[in-house]
C-alpha cells in the first residue's frame, strides 16, 4: 500500500566531503570544498586528476578563480562525465569523448554495452570534452510535482549529483516521489552509491534513490506517486551501503531542479 509522508522537513546542511587518502583506488565521484590557498591546479594535483578533468566537470575555464568554501565535483580519475540521454549508446558516447567502449563499461561496472539508461551518469575514463559540451535538459516542474520520498530531516543539502540526503532509520519506507517507470535496480558498491534504483517520469525527468536496504520493485514496473518502492539503508558495513556515513536516502533528480534544495 502506498502513502504520502508528511510535507514538513527540517533542513540541516552538513559540510561537504573532503578528499582522504585510501588504500585502494577511489571509484566514487564526490564534492570537495575549497580551502584557503587552493587553486585549480592545486586541487587537480591533490586528487591526482588532470586540470582539464576538474575544469570540465565543474563547467569552468582555465582562468576561473577559486573561492574559499566553493564546492567542486571531483572525478575519481582523469576524464569526463556524461549524462545519458534517450537513444544514446556506449559506442556513440565513447566516440564523442574519444575514449573506448571497454574503458566505459569496465570503470562504470556495467554488464555490457546495453546496460545504460536515460538519466545514468557515466564516468568516461581518459575522455576529452568535445568543442560543444552536451547540455542536459532542465525541465520546469510545478512545486507539487514531487512528494517527499521519505520521512526524516534533510541531513545534507544539495550535493553531487543534484541530490538531497534525508536521514531516517534503516528499514524506513521510501516512496516514489512521482509516478513513473522503474528503469534500473542495481545492487552493490556502485562507485559509492550503494544499492540504488531509478525511476523515469512521463516528462523525461529521472529520479534516483540511493543507499537503499532493499527494493520492492523491478525494472519495467509502473509505480504511482506515494507507492512504497524500497527501504532506507546506508548503515556502514552492511551490504550495499556504499560510501555512506549512516542510515539515509540519497534522493537525486536528473533533468530538473531538485525541489527539496534550500
Amino acid at each position: 500500500m502506498g502513502s504520502c509522508p508528511p510535507v514538513m522537513v527540517t533542513p540541516q546542511i552538513l559540510g561537504a566531503i573532503t578528499g582522504e587518502e585510501e588504500s585502494e583506488p577511489r571509484k566514487e565521484i564526490f564534492e570537495y570544498t575549497a580551502e584557503k590557498g587552493d587553486t585549480l591546479i592545486k586541487i587537480a594535483e591533490k586528487f591526482n586528476i588532470s586540470l582539464n578533468t576538474l575544469i570540465w566537470a565543474n563547467n569552468l575555464s582555465s582562468t576561473s578563480k577559486v573561492q574559499v568554501g566553493q564546492a567542486f565535483i571531483i572525478l575519481p580519475i582523469s576524464g569526463t562525465l556524461h549524462y545519458v540521454k534517450s537513444g544514446e549508446t556506449i559506442s556513440e558516447i565513447s566516440t564523442n569523448y574519444k575514449s573506448t567502449i571497454e574503458k566505459i563499461v569496465t570503470f562504470n561496472e556495467l554488464s555490457g554495452e546495453k546496460d545504460i539508461f536515460v538519466g545514468d551518469i557515466l564516468v568516461v575514463p581518459d575522455g576529452i570534452m568535445p568543442p560543444t559540451k552536451p547540455v542536459y535538459p532542465d525541465i520546469p516542474l510545478a512545486n507539487s510535482y514531487f512528494i517527499l520520498p521519505t520521512k526524516g530531516r534533510i541531513s545534507q543539502g544539495l550535493h553531487w549529483y543534484n541530490a538531497i540526503d534525508f536521514a531516517n532509520a534503516c528499514g524506513s519506507p521510501i516512496y516514489a516521489a512521482a509516478a513513473g517507470t522503474v528503469l534500473k535496480v542495481k545492487f552493490g558498491y556502485n562507485q559509492g552509491a550503494g544499492n540504488y534504483l531509478t525511476i523515469s517520469h512521463p516528462n523525461g525527468v529521472v529520479t534516483q534513490y540511493g543507499h537503499i536496504q532493499s527494493s520492492l520493485v523491478n525494472p519495467g514496473d509502473q509505480v504511482y506517486q506515494g507507492q512504497i518502492i524500497a527501504y532506507v539503508g546506508g548503515q556502514p558495513g552492511t551490504p550495499g551501503a556504499g560510501k555512506s556515513t549512516g542510515c539515509h536516502l540519497h534522493f537525486g533528480v536528473n533533468g530538473a531542479r531538485n525541489p527539496f534544495a534550500k
